[in-house]
């Protein structure tokens, strides 16, 4: 990765709402580059991640909305039972076609889409679960030049997802959440 990266996208599953809140408490309020986070919630299920992230993070925590523009200073929640999108002109779509997976939202297809978009300047972190959706997402942003960060499988509460991405991603760097932290606030340009 040598462009300086636009978008930010984690995905995770089982373990992944502690890992992610544990990254993103000590990006500051005005954190230069949007994050978008997709983790797998039960379908139907009316959530209060929103109001969890809020009252833990210091970004604005919202739930995408369809055609909502991508900003900085935000992280963008993946609603449950859509899949979403990243279109060209740099806003959401939510589309509500088969799991992937068994997953909807599907971090794979959020990772695609955000990799066409942003080529090599985009960030996939996958971190703890219990499936492998992510991997091949991860894998082509990698693919497209973006930089694939894996949170390290001895650390994740659930070592199946970020193990099934080393293992299709040789490439990847693996980290663990103190590092990537450390790593998205050495990117912030205030």
């Amino acid at each position: 990765m040598t462009a300086s990266p636009k978008l930010i996208v984690i995905g995770g599953s089982w373990g992944g709402i502690q890992a992610s809140l544990q990254i993103l408490q000590q990006l500051p309020p005005d954190y230069s580059i949007p994050i978008v986070l997709v983790l797998h919630q039960l379908r139907n299920n009316e959530g209060n991640l929103q109001q969890v992230y809020q009252k833990k993070i210091k970004l604005r925590a919202v739930e995408i909305e369809e055609k909502e523009s991508i900003n900085s200073g935000y992280v963008y929640l993946a609603p449950t039972n859509y899949h979403v999108l990243i279109e060209n002109d740099y806003t959401f779509a939510l589309d509500d076609s088969e799991l992937e997976n068994y997953s909807r939202p599907s971090i794979d297809v959020t990772f695609t889409s955000a990799a066409d978009v942003f080529g090599d300047q985009v960030i996939g972190i996958l971190l703890s679960g219990a499936s492998k959706d992510g991997s091949s997402g991860l894998k082509y942003i990698f693919e497209k030049q973006g930089k694939a960060i894996v949170q390290n499988p001895e650390e994740a509460e659930v070592d199946t997802m970020p193990q099934a991405a080393i293992d299709l991603i040789p490439g990847c760097s693996i980290m663990n959440l103190t590092s990537i932290q450390a790593f998205l606030l050495s990117l912030h340009v205030s």
